[in-house]
């Protein structure tokens, strides 16, 4: 009896009894494992947090991560403490996640991986970019009203830019408590995004409007200038945004300052080839996995199944929609003006998921009109999206750090 007993005691089946709720959050793993894996909604990411929620919330394995309060007081041990005394994920959470270090990570191998030549072609339409951060402004706003402090509401706000690493790490400088949720909201929709854009579009868009076809625009009102040089401005503009954000809105430059260094490497060609290769394959997806594993072991029971999380999912879901409708209003708005019509759809791109954005936008077009390309349109909205959601970040860290 003793030995079996024993063998009990091993088991992780006493202290789940004791803390039944982890049977719950690892029903959400295995949910989150199946949209990532079955339903390919962002698996890259969504796998390993995922798996991160399902490490996390087993007794005895030692894989939560453990939020740092004055009675534990982790944030004044060393590393080797932390590992010795709470586990290899709090070691890898404090060193990679607390620090701030994934996020610019993945940002320098999104950069890599972005082509700013459709924003070069297409400036006018960047702006469209801007406009779509509405919805991280309105629901910070609204969350303060219903009782967020600052922090928690820029956070929260700023899954409206879906940018899954810009959320994180906006959330890892000013509400770490809640770092589980914005993810889990901030990769969820945008996974989200080819039902959520064609949603709002419907809603908000005629069918003349889905109808503008942007070459015949083009063809009508031919652009007075033309790019030389394409290379070179490739080449140069990353160096000179930098500068520019540098000076405007430097809390802004990690993010910013890592992406513009990926694509400069890029651009660079061959002579940069093994930085480039670095950059956007070795380092981007060492990243992207222990950002996901350690992002998924804080959502432990305790820190997750609160009233706050539901409002997190709820703000997050809402700050999208109005991020997309506030990109198609802005359209809307400058059609009234101009003589050479934009397609609205452009506008609701100016999200930082890219390219999903403009692929899914570009097929709404065509089912109104088979020849209306427009995706290398969409996609000038949608990379300017990715350096205004980050910019959006660095002042709203700026203002509440």
């Amino acid at each position: 009896m003793e030995i079996l007993k024993g063998i009990y005691d091993m088991t992780a089946f006493g202290a789940i009894g004791k803390d039944p709720w982890s049977l719950l959050m690892i029903a959400l793993a295995i949910l989150l494992l199946y949209l990532g894996i079955g339903k390919k909604f962002e698996p890259l990411l969504l796998v390993p947090i995922a798996f991160g929620v399902l490490l996390a919330n087993f007794p005895g394995g030692n894989m939560g991560v453990i939020p740092s309060d004055e009675t534990n007081g982790i944030m004044n041990l060393t590393i080797i403490q932390i590992a010795k005394e709470y586990g290899i994920m709090n070691m890898l959470y404090y060193l990679l996640i607390k620090t701030g270090l994934l996020p610019p990570l993945i940002f320098m191998g999104v950069g890599a991986l972005t082509d700013f030549g459709p924003m070069l072609r297409n400036l006018r339409l960047a702006y469209f970019g801007a406009a779509a951060q509405i919805g991280i402004f309105t629901v910070l706003m609204a969350a303060t009203a219903i009782g967020f402090t600052l922090k928690e509401s820029a956070a929260l706000g700023i899954i409206g830019g879906a940018d899954g690493p810009t959320a994180i790490y906006t959330a890892i400088v000013l509400a770490p408590h809640l770092l589980g949720p914005i993810a889990i909201a901030a990769y969820s929709y945008m996974a989200l995004v080819p039902v959520i854009i064609p949603l709002i579009a419907n809603l908000t868009m005629s069918e003349k409007e889905f109808k503008i076809n942007m070459k015949e625009q083009d063809k009508l009102y031919p652009p007075t200038q033309v790019i030389k040089n394409l290379k070179l401005l490739k080449i140069v503009f990353p160096i000179v945004l930098c500068v520019i954000v540098s000076l405007l809105v430097p809390s802004a430059v990690p993010l910013v300052g890592m992406l513009l260094f990926g694509n400069l490497v890029k651009e660079i060609g061959t002579d940069t080839h093994r930085l480039f290769s670095a950059a956007s394959e070795t380092i981007l997806n060492t990243a992207t996995i222990f950002l996901g594993l350690t992002v998924g072991a804080t959502m432990t029971s305790a820190t997750f199944l609160q009233s706050q999380t539901l409002m997190i999912i709820v703000g997050g879901f809402l700050a999208f929609c109005l991020s997309v409708a506030g990109g198609i209003y802005a359209v809307k708005l400058y059609n009234i003006f101009a003589k050479k019509k934009i397609n609205p759809l452009i506008g609701a791109t100016g999200l930082s998921a890219v390219p999903m954005s403009s692929r899914v936008a570009n097929e709404m077009a065509l089912k109104y009109d088979p020849t209306n390309h427009i995706l290398q349109y969409a996609m000038s909205s949608n990379i300017s999206g990715v350096i205004g959601s980050a910019v959006a970040a660095g002042v709203l860290i700026s203002f509440l750090k």
